[in-house]
Formats: C-alpha cells, structure tokens, sequence
C-alpha cells in the first residue's frame, strides 16, 4: 500500500534540499550527518508528549527501514 502524506512532494523536496546544501556546506562526512539528523529526529521526538515518542519514534523507525534501498 502506498504511503500518502499531508505535505506536498514540492515543499518536502524543498526542505530537504535546504538541508543537504547545509551539511554540503559545512563538508560533513556521511557519520557526521546521519549524527545531525539523528539528533535533530530526537530533539522532535522530545518535543512530542512523553505517553506518544516511543510509538512515533518506532513509527519513524520503521519508515526509515522501510525508506532505504536493500540492493
């Protein structure tokens, strides 16, 4: 089943884009960035009330795991 989501591929790309052009700026390493948004992942995960993180944070887990290439 496909996934669909509440946000525009347009304005996605757009923030994803903004965020790569930073790392690439800052010339991070591949660690160094998964560091970054792993840590930024958190930090939005903190800001959800206590009772619901460890539900979205498996949520988000499970997406990611689901997002990436097996090849």
């Amino acid at each position: 089943m496909p996934v669909t989501s509440k946000y525009q591929d347009k304005n996605v790309e757009q923030i994803l884009t903004d965020v790569v052009n930073v790392l690439e700026s800052h010339k991070t390493s591949t660690d160094l960035s998964l560091m970054v948004v792993g840590n930024i992942a958190t930090n939005l995960i903190n800001n959800i009330p206590a009772p619901q993180r460890k539900v979205i944070a498996e949520k988000f887990a499970q997406a990611l795991l689901a997002s990436i290439d097996n090849d």
